[in-house]
């Protein structure tokens, strides 16, 4: 887990290894895309009830009675309130077997939206001080209506199901509010991967910038850790035409900035894997002519290894501390540890692509680079087997500069990739249960 790799030779071999033992069940797949399609009309209806009326995290309320409502029409035994505002849905096959999980997040963004649907997201609210609209900017929409239609397609065969499926319905992905717990990491504590053990889960990401009817996947290191900090800079108010007497932090400010930038330029060893150092925002003063007391900015930290964040959490507060002082101000600096390594178990992953690829087309799957966005969905992964990958939800023919990226006013998805979606989470799930009857599913990690 210290750096990402692929090693072809062996993914190939691991693949190989997995076709030959591919444990399909023809009926039972046919069975689920037939379903899976006869939904579609129903899931972008769900979606689009979703895109129009987003809630932030842990604040999913009106999201959460829709899919607990929905379970329970299933006839599954349905836990609420599961970290915060969670839904876990649990579905017993008719044989026994492993439980598998599926994860969908459900949380909005603090963003306004800019794109004019007839289901767009009119919502406002307070956020950081600041009022902003809120909307489905990141996809997680889809993710659970394509969850709750892929809830539908198991349930409808579950008799022919080795094994239990626990669906997973989890709010603040995009974090907690200020001062609350939230997301996975609650769940968890909360023991949502418990009672029964669940041996493996499995979770999509919806992408803008991916064509539809495309899959992509990485084994190992898939997406970063991610950090957050925060540097108050305290300097010496004083008359702005005057600022020989006094501290200025701005000036301060903008030279950790820039000191900041070197971090990833000149400390991180790029060729072992990758870094990102942003400054997020940067606030200071009120008037024109004061030079105020101190600044404030805050930030993101992505990396790959428990090296490369030791590395960087060490040079921002040197950076910052010693610009400072150099100036006569001093910087208070805070980092707080948020998500890990979304860390595909490598095996796992070698055993289950052949089932993306039955249904997307082989040509279709394709492995990806580690990708600096970060996902919470790594705490389950901590714990048990997980593979994560993501679902192509960009029109075909489209360019891909055209298309708005995640956390956008303008992002967009072609709601025609969500039969692909419930397709790969059904397969993966049927497919995993059926290699674990004949002794070839990972157990453990």
């Amino acid at each position: 887990m210290n750096k990402p790799f692929i090693c072809a030779s062996l993914i190939g071999l691991g693949l190989l290894a997995s076709q030959s033992l591919f444990a399909q069940n023809p009926s039972l797949n046919a069975r689920m895309d037939k379903t899976a399609e006869s939904l579609e009309k129903k899931v972008v209806a769900w979606r689009r009830d979703f895109h129009q009326h987003p809630e932030l995290g842990n604040r999913e309320f009106q999201t959460a009675a829709k899919i607990a409502a929905h379970l329970q029409s299933l006839g599954m035994e349905v836990k609420t309130g599961v970290g915060k505002t969670g839904v876990v849905g649990l579905l017993k096959g008719g044989k026994p077997g492993p439980v598998v999980a599926l994860r969908a997040d459900m949380d909005g963004l603090p963003v306004t939206e800019r794109v004019e649907l007839p289901f767009k997201s009119e919502a406002h609210t307070e956020y950081n001080g600041q009022q902003t609209g809120i909307m489905h900017a990141c996809g997680h929409d889809t993710h659970v209506a394509m969850l709750m239609g892929a809830a539908e397609v198991l349930a409808s065969v579950k008799n022919d199901l080795r094994g239990t499926v626990k669906f997973i319905f989890q709010p603040a992905e995009e974090g907690a509010p200020a001062g609350e717990e939230g997301g996975a990491k609650l769940m968890i504590k909360e023991g949502v991967l418990e009672n029964p053990k669940v041996d493996a889960i499995f979770g999509l990401h919806i992408n803008s910038q991916t064509e539809v009817g495309t899959i992509k996947y990485r084994p190992g290191a898939t997406m970063a850790a991610v950090d957050e900090y925060a540097i108050k800079i305290k300097g010496k108010q004083t008359h702005g035409a005057a600022p020989w007497s006094g501290v200025d932090p701005i000036v301060t400010s903008a030279q950790v900035v820039m000191g900041l930038q070197t971090i990833v330029s000149r400390n991180v060893i790029l060729t072992d894997n990758a870094a990102v150092v942003t400054v997020g925002a940067l606030h200071s003063g009120i008037r024109q002519n004061i030079i105020p007391e101190e600044a404030n900015m805050i930030g993101t930290i992505r990396t790959f290894s428990p090296e490369t964040q030791a590395l960087v959490h060490r040079r921002i507060n040197e950076i910052a501390t010693n610009i400072a002082e150099s100036a006569g101000a001093k910087a208070d600096v805070k980092i707080n540890i948020m998500y890990p390594v979304t860390y595909n178990d490598p095996k796992l992953t070698d055993q289950m692509a052949p089932s993306l690829e039955a249904v997307a087309g082989k040509n279709n799957v394709k492995l990806t680079p580690a990708q600096t966005g970060a996902e919470d969905f790594s705490f389950f992964q901590q714990k048990v087997p997980g593979f994560f990958y993501f679902l192509g939800g960009m029109t075909k023919g489209k360019k891909v500069e055209e298309a708005a990226p995640h956390h956008t006013p303008d992002f967009q998805i072609d709601e025609a990739c969500f039969v692909l979606g419930m397709k790969s989470l059904c397969r993966l799930t049927a497919d995993y249960m059926e290699q674990s009857a004949k002794g070839v599913a990972v157990s453990g990690k």
